[in-house]
């Protein structure tokens, strides 16, 4: 056995059902060999970033992810492991393809790799290097420390760990290159044309509390700052996961769960989250139909002071999530037009997006009295009774 078929074996060995991966050159033949494998879900990521998200959600439900990616791709991905796998306490075994240190042919790998063992010290985050075969036991480690402990675990695997191993039949990997499609198939999307005002006519409080009033046996994910205490405000449920950190990831982290659960999952994005995150075309490609983005676009980082994002008079974000192939999608400015889409979002198929208009402006609520692993630890228990 190759040691990219005895890293797949172990994955299994384990219970990962989930692999959010983005490639690395130096990992190919293993990338090759678990696209087709059907033991496991795949998860192909944009940004690394993203991955964490996307795991965080698939633990909080119990699922058992991991992610395959480049060192490099850590960089992007501090901080979402530290504030919200290292934080809430997540599982996260990350498998990540080390660069810069053997054989590196690209310059720009090196500042940045050659220094990573320090700064996975520097943040707390357990790992382990493999270079030879028989360190193939330190995959086992790896999983078993991050599974048991709910923690964020790397381990780097250098590029010499690979050269020992049993090559994939030349043939069969030419193949699959091959194969690729030479030509791109679009897909036809209708875009609204639009060039009017927009006047909103409520708030993303106002907004909130129509969401809520709706609300049964739905999981709420909501964005990190005002907006998850306007929820708690509105109407606390176990179902609900607020967020307390890690910028952008409200759609990740619902993606993840909706791709675990039999409920309805319903995101509280809003615009400036959207315009930084890259999961957008991960959604339509796996188009979950229990998935529904209400994305609250009051044009500010209202959080951080309601300083003016782009969506404010440059960027249509229904446009941009259609663009990105979500074909569900629907604009709404008005309490009366909400009231209309919640009334008929549970009989619609494929992931849902709601693009809802609003005036800037944070409601005075209190902060939630919740820590962060009692939000955890009731989601979890909340989730767990399917329906």
């Amino acid at each position: 056995m190759g040691a990219e078929c005895e890293v797949l074996s172990i994955l299994r060995k384990h219970g990962v059902d989930t692999v959010a991966v983005l490639p690395c050159d130096r990992i190919r033949r293993l990338i090759w060999l678990l696209e087709r494998d059907e033991s496991f879900d795949k998860i192909h990521l944009l940004k690394e970033e993203d991955g964490v998200g996307v795991c965080a959600g698939i633990s909080l439900c119990g699922g058992r992810p991991a992610m395959l990616i480049q060192s490099s791709g850590l960089g992007n991905a501090f901080n979402a492991i530290l504030s919200l796998s290292m934080f809430y306490g997540l599982p996260l075994p990350v498998i990540a393809s080390w660069r810069g240190i053997y054989k590196e042919k690209i310059p720009a790998q090196i500042p940045f790799n050659e220094n990573l063992p320090a700064v996975l010290d520097a943040f707390k985050i357990p790992f382990r290097v493999m270079r030879h075969a028989e360190d193939i036991e330190m995959l086992d480690e790896v999983l078993n420390y991050s599974f048991d402990h709910e923690v964020p675990f790397v381990l780097l695997i250098s590029p010499e760990f690979w050269e020992q191993s049993n090559e994939l039949e030349q043939n069969a990997e030419q193949d699959y290159f091959s194969a690729r499609p030479s030509q791109r198939k679009w897909k036809r999307v209708l875009i609204p044309q639009r060039d009017e005002f927009v006047k909103p006519e409520m708030t993303r409080y106002d907004a909130i509390r129509i969401i809520a009033s709706f609300l049964s046996d739905e999981v709420v994910v909501s964005n990190i700052g005002v907006p998850s205490k306007e929820l708690f405000a509105s109407r606390d449920r176990a179902l609900n996961f607020y967020m307390l950190g890690s910028y952008s990831q409200v759609s990740c982290i619902g993606l993840g769960i909706s791709l675990r659960t039999r409920r309805d999952v319903f995101v509280l994005e809003g615009d400036g989250s959207m315009l930084a995150t890259s999961i957008y075309p991960v959604i339509a490609e796996k188009n979950p139909d229990n998935l529904t983005i209400f994305c609250l676009d009051n044009g500010t980082f209202g959080s951080t002071g309601d300083q003016p994002t782009h969506a404010l008079s440059v960027v249509d974000l229904e446009i941009v999530a259609r663009g990105f192939g979500i074909e569900n999608t629907k604009k709404v400015k008005s309490a009366s037009e909400l009231t209309r889409v919640m009334e008929t979002i549970h009989s619609e198929k494929g992931a849902k997006f709601v693009h809802i208009v609003l005036k800037p402006g944070n409601a005075d609520v209190k902060n939630i009295p919740l820590k962060h692993y009692e939000i955890k630890e009731r989601f979890k228990a909340a989730v767990k009774g399917e329906k």
